[in-house]
């Protein structure tokens, strides 16, 4: 990610003064430089106490301290640098400390071959942040210094989604375990190139999270571009490099191995197409990942799950109060029952047993708007039908009249009938799913006829698609 950010820079030096051109850094523009060999370094002992700082120097902490545009000089070790260009390279460097981003730093051709992992450099430039990255802004100089340090990687894995997360900012780190959420996109936008940064999206239970490849740290011919560009969505990955921000956590990934598949299943175990072929009655044992459920209650709850090939409606499974609070999305689970279809909708009948398993998936939800025609009704729109119990997207959905609860009073299933492009359908708050007190049940309280919608819900069948409403956003009003 390249940045565009407008700072004054004014280098004081011992004998002589020189102001740098201030300069926007571009976050979606790439430039093409020439390539670099991937450095392979490993922890190193180190003979002049890494820890030390000269005369005159920040610690790392009094240089996270500083405000932006403060002159900072810094003593740091180089663990590895971006592609040079134009007598510049972008460095990311730690001491035993932290870590430390040194931006667009100038540099001859002749010092960029001995900026080598572990090298000891001091900085002298001005601090600044951009997009939460705090980094050295462009134009710094260095000079090469005596020592060796080579920071460890750190398994930040339980830290994702966290505050404590910072703190390692810039540091060599590890994620393990994540699951690929989408295929790799070139650009952040995928309006790119082969050769332009790689961005690709990882779950961690319930929480997605954007990973780059920065092309010119890792380009095209490097083994980690070609790894991420081979990920599909399930793969199960264990991801390494420098722990970069951009409006929160954007990891540089350099190394990218696949360890397993949230699709694989055990000896035994249905895929999704052999359950929904199976017939009312058989015995069924399917693999599957919890993506929300309804209320505990009698030792039974009502799970909604999902797998990379479809989605399962778990009716009424067998469960302790206990193990009903570890089902929070994303969980892997092993379900054996009896398969069982009631008013279209096809569901693990009432009273299956579970076992928890290693894993995790969060299926994104399939935007079914382009189905809704008018052509036909929706419950026999193949592409519709497919997705049963699918978290599904539908947007501009008009209602038809206003919301009616199940049992004439407040607390009940609430009922909505929407249109769109001629076709027409009902919607239905779940009491049991959202209850009177959530936000989505009170938002569809308060619809009127006429108003615009946007609606996420998972793809229940009840004579035809009924959907069970998890999120309504208020649009418009005719």
């Amino acid at each position: 990610m390249k940045k565009i950010l407008v700072i004054v820079l004014a280098l004081v030096l011992v004998l002589s003064f020189a102001a740098c051109e201030k300069k926007q850094k571009n976050p979606t523009a790439t430039p093409t430089v020439e390539a670099t060999t991937e450095p392979t370094a490993t922890p190193t002992a180190t003979p002049d106490a890494p820890d030390v700082k000269g005369e005159g120097v920040m610690t790392h902490a009094q240089y996270v301290a500083a405000a932006d545009e403060d002159e900072v000089v810094i003593e740091c070790y180089v663990q590895d640098h971006q592609k040079m260009k134009d007598g510049k390279v972008s460095v990311y460097a730690a001491d035993p400390d932290g870590g430390y981003f040194i931006f667009g730093m100038t540099c001859s051709e002749a010092d960029f071959n001995k900026l080598t992992p572990g090298t000891k450099i001091k900085v002298k430039g001005y601090r600044a942040t951009w997009a939460d990255e705090i980094e050295v802004a462009e134009g710094a100089t260095f000079e090469i210094l005596d020592g060796n340090y080579i920071a460890p990687v750190t398994d930040v894995t339980n830290l994702l989604g966290t505050s404590d997360l910072i703190g390692n900012q810039n540091l060599p780190v590890a994620f393990n375990g994540l699951t690929v959420v989408s295929a790799p996109t070139y650009g952040w936008d995928g309006s790119g190139n082969r050769g332009s940064d790689l961005y690709f999206n990882v779950a961690l239970d319930n929480q997605v999270f954007t990973f780059t490849v920065e092309a010119d740290l890792r380009n095209e011919d490097t083994d980690v571009y070609k790894a991420v560009e081979a990920l599909k969505a399930g793969d199960i990955v264990n991801l390494e490099g420098f722990l970069y921000w951009y409006k929160g956590a954007n990891p540089h990934i350099t190394k990218a191995t696949v360890v397993g598949n949230a699709n694989a299943k055990s000896e035994g175990v249905m895929s999704w197409a052999q359950f929904i072929a199976a017939e009312d009655e058989d015995e069924v044992t399917i693999e599957c990942y919890v993506q929300d459920h309804q209320a505990w209650w009698e030792n039974k709850i009502t799970v909604y799950a999902a797998d990379l090939d479809g989605a399962y409606f778990i009716y009424e499974m067998q469960c302790s109060e206990e193990d009903a609070k570890k089902l929070v999305p994303g969980t892997k689970i092993r379900v054996k029952g009896y398969r069982a279809t009631w008013s279209g909708e096809i569901e693990v009948a009432q009273g299956a047993t579970f076992e928890f398993l290693e894993g995790s998936y969060i299926a994104p939800s399939v935007d079914i708007t382009p189905y809704l025609t008018g052509e036909t009704i929706v419950s026999e729109i193949p592409e519709v039908v497919a997705l049963m119990n699918h978290l599904v997207t539908m947007k501009g959905l008009k209602v038809v009249n206003d919301p009616s609860y199940k049992g004439e009073s407040r607390g009940d299933d609430i009922y909505l009938r929407v249109s769109i492009n001629g076709v027409s359908f009902n919607l239905v708050v779940e009491s049991f799913f959202r209850n009177a007190d959530t936000e989505v049940y009170k938002t569809v309280e308060s619809l009127k006829a006429g108003d615009i919608i946007d609606v996420d819900a998972y793809l229940y069948w009840y004579l035809g698609a009924n959907p069970h409403i998890v999120n309504v956003t208020k649009k418009t009003a005719e």
